[in-house]
């Protein structure tokens, strides 16, 4: 890609080298270490499901269990791989006995590594089937019905209720959605379980469970068929229980999940250990899945100013590509986030913002990048919000993002109706089919508000890089570099969920989702 902007290369290559080194130096961190909710994650990836009889998931009495004999430093996969050679039980099996009281862990003899892996090697290989599968399937689709030129239009559903949330689906998708992100419900970030079944009740969203991934994938691939379209399902793998989620995307067909470094820890009082650990294995689980993460960026212009802290937003972007890097995802699959949030009393706001977005396609031509819509300045003005809305979209063409979230003239009043959607979709299309080469037939003054604008913001997120690299990560997020939060080191929720890797630990689904990236 020719740069517009006229970037200086040699000052990216110093911003990225910094970002790769904070990764590395937290990678090694990272791999000393495990949490509860990545053994659940090897729980559930064994095919431990359900709950017992007083709603508890399987998955989290596995690990409880082991937490309780103080073994869970081995790791889920010895402990129980040890157990199904012992007792020749399925994972399954075994997790009803712990629960039942029947089953100890610790009480068995360790057979050798050789052994366990053998017991676990058919499972593991089963469940490495099915994502494989799921690949091939979206595949087959793209194949049959294309794939969609110009931005992915995302719209979201959030009524808490799955059935009422498949409803909407359909219509936003018959109406021109190529995206539907379904909220979580409030809170379900903080929760260190994942609710079991269909859901009816959620506020602000709706649950994120396995059986709700199954029938809203479902119910898309239905509208798909119809439409000649692959519509694409999104969901969040953030919070407590982010390898879990990934996990059960994985299973059930998930193409775009929510998933940031750093988010649960700025925005969610996350523990920062805890949440750098779980993201590097959701990571992991995303890329062999084939699925599009959507970083978080643009959460920190709603409690930031977007316009001074703009290269605190390229500086995560930096950032969040390497500890994709270090996961083994794709460039193709980073859907690194920014939005549209600058203030629209200042002037040449409009010249800023499209500097900012031509600057991140430049800086990362192979992601998809999600852009987000004006959120902070709606102000419940119908007709003022379309004028922004359709602002924000003319971005979106102009420098080629690919995920758009779709903005709502309705923001700051009330959740969409499909009449909201409908009108913000037509205004997105009208847009994308009048601008559809615009970006390539204009250039930008050098010398000019838009180039020394980008220029300055990628000076400021090379200099902070050079500070994080310095500092290390943690450092940089006590210090409250991003967002204008700080977090400290032990702080937050979930600290308690953190263990050092014990000498014989192993995680299979690491090593062969690794293994076949790199092949």
């Amino acid at each position: 890609m020719k740069s517009k902007l006229g970037l200086d290369e040699a000052l990216v290559g110093r911003a990225r080298a910094s970002a790769m080194k904070v990764a590395e130096d937290t990678q090694r961190f990272i791999d000393r270490h495990t949490t509860v909710a990545v053994e659940r994650t090897v729980c559930r990836l064994l095919g431990i499901d359900g709950v017992n009889d007083v709603g508890v998931p399987l998955p989290n009495a596995a690990v409880d269990h082991l937490s309780a004999k103080d073994i869970l430093s081995d790791g889920a996969a010895l402990r129980i791989g040890n157990a199904m050679a012992e007792l020749g039980l399925s994972p399954q099996e075994i997790a009803e006995g712990i629960d039942r009281g029947e089953i100890d862990l610790a009480a068995m003899p360790v057979r050798s590594e050789e052994e366990i892996r053998a017991a676990l090697a058919p499972v593991v290989e089963e469940t490495l089937g099915r994502i494989r599968g799921n690949v091939a399937r979206r595949q087959a689709y793209l194949a049959e019905f294309g794939e969609k030129q110009g931005p992915y239009i995302y719209l979201i559903v959030a009524t808490g209720n799955i059935y009422e949330d498949i409803t909407q689906a359909k219509a936003a998708a018959k109406q021109g959605a190529d995206i539907i992100a379904v909220i979580r419900t409030t809170g379900q970030s903080l929760l260190d379980f994942v609710p079991f079944g269909a859901t009816t009740e959620g506020f602000g969203g709706t649950y994120a469970t396995q059986e709700n991934f199954r029938l809203m994938r479902a119910a898309l691939d239905e509208v798909g068929e119809e439409q000649h379209r692959y519509i694409r399902l999104c969901n969040y793998c953030s919070g407590l229980c982010m390898p879990e989620i990934a996990a059960m995307g994985a299973l059930e067909r998930l193409d775009v999940m929510l998933n940031d470094a750093l988010y649960g820890i700025l925005f969610r009082d996350i523990n920062m250990q805890r949440t750098i650990i779980d993201q590097y294995f959701s990571r992991v689980i995303n890329s062999f899945a084939g699925v599009i993460i959507n970083t978080g960026e643009d959460n920190y212009l709603t409690t930031a100013d977007a316009y001074e802290e703009a290269h605190t937003v390229l500086a995560s972007q930096f950032l969040n590509e390497a500890f994709a890097k270090c996961a083994g995802l794709p460039e193709e699959q980073m859907g690194l986030g920014h939005a549209f949030e600058m203030d629209p009393d200042l002037p040449n706001a409009f010249l800023y913002e499209l500097a900012q977005a031509q600057m991140a396609r430049e800086i990362f031509p192979n992601a998809p990048l999600k852009y987000m819509p004006p959120t902070k300045f709606m102000t419940g003005n119908i007709f003022r919000g379309h004028v922004q809305d359709a602002l924000f979209n003319m971005v979106t063409i102009l420098t080629g993002q690919k995920i758009h979230l779709l903005g709502m003239m309705t923001e700051a009043i009330h959740t969409p109706f499909m009449s909201d959607r409908a009108l913000a979709i037509e205004n997105a299309q009208y847009i994308f089919r009048t601008m559809a080469d615009f970006g390539s037939e204009i250039e930008f003054k050098e010398g000019g508000i838009i180039r020394s604008r980008a220029a300055e913001v990628l000076q400021k997120a090379a200099d902070l890089l050079g500070e994080i690299e310095q500092m290390g990560l943690f450092a940089t997020l006590e210090k409250g570099v991003f967002a204008d939060i700080k977090r400290p080191l032990d702080g937050g929720k979930g600290l308690e969920g953190v263990v050092r890797k014990a000498d014989g630990y192993f995680n299979p689904f690491i090593e062969e989702m690794r293994k076949e990236e790199k092949a």
